[in-house]
């Protein structure tokens, strides 16, 4: 990968995402989930499917604005793909942490619960980096009972919207679409760690459920 991509794809994804973002009907769902704890000391750990992550640094950017959302940190690894993820989320003011959680998963974790510590929102995806889609890995409930922190479930659905044939489904919002985000109740850090994955999936499974028929959208539609 040239340096010219490493300068030039961040701020043309950015800017792609942005405008994509002005021209859609967002409504914002469950935001009296995590109300208090953006005005807390308390970080949080964000939890989203992968294939619902496109739209979401837009989200916070605007509600960072409207009603004092916090940035967050993000897991990149420090491969050149992980540096381009770094430098588009950094144009949405997220810091990222440096780490893989497919080679060293356990140093990962460690980086993340640092974030945590020192006061730091993370967002973590619990079925990336390679699925199977919608099955909660152990990494998010790990690094919820390693950090203490709650976990926030998040979901977005848009529509219309393309899915694209890849292992996540990934979604893109048709512009001038309806698009929906749901907080979910926080989920409290847990030892049983594989019955606290299953709890994980079955909030995002309603998150995205409501989100879906937020913007007219049945469950399990085909988005496009």
């Amino acid at each position: 990968m040239s340096g010219a991509v490493l300068t030039l794809v961040p701020p043309v994804a950015a800017a792609l995402v942005r405008g994509l973002g002005r021209t859609l009907r967002v409504s914002v769902i469950g935001a009296e989930h995590v109300r208090g704890l953006w005005h807390s000391p308390q970080p949080i750990i964000y939890a989203a499917w992968h294939g619902q992550l496109l739209m979401l640094p837009f989200v916070n950017e605007r509600l960072r604005r409207t009603l004092g959302a916090r940035p967050v940190h993000v897991l990149a690894s420090r491969s050149r793909d992980g540096e381009l993820l770094a430098r588009f989320a950094a144009r949405f003011g997220f810091p990222s942490v440096r780490g893989s959680s497919s080679r060293g998963g356990a140093a990962a974790l460690r980086a993340l619960a640092r974030a945590l510590r020192d006061g730091h929102d993370v967002a973590i995806a619990p079925d990336g980096p390679r699925g199977p889609r919608g099955q909660a890995q152990l990494g998010a409930v790990s690094l919820s009972a390693l950090s203490g922190a709650p976990l926030v479930p998040v979901a977005f659905a848009a529509h219309p919207a393309w899915r694209l044939a890849t292992w996540d489904a990934f979604e893109v919002p048709w512009p001038f679409g309806r698009g929906a985000v749901v907080f979910g109740p926080p989920i409290a850090a847990a030892m049983d760690r594989p019955l606290a994955a299953r709890a994980v999936e079955d909030a995002l499974g309603r998150a995205t459920a409501a989100a879906e028929r937020a913007v007219g959208r049945t469950t399990g539609q085909r988005a496009a």
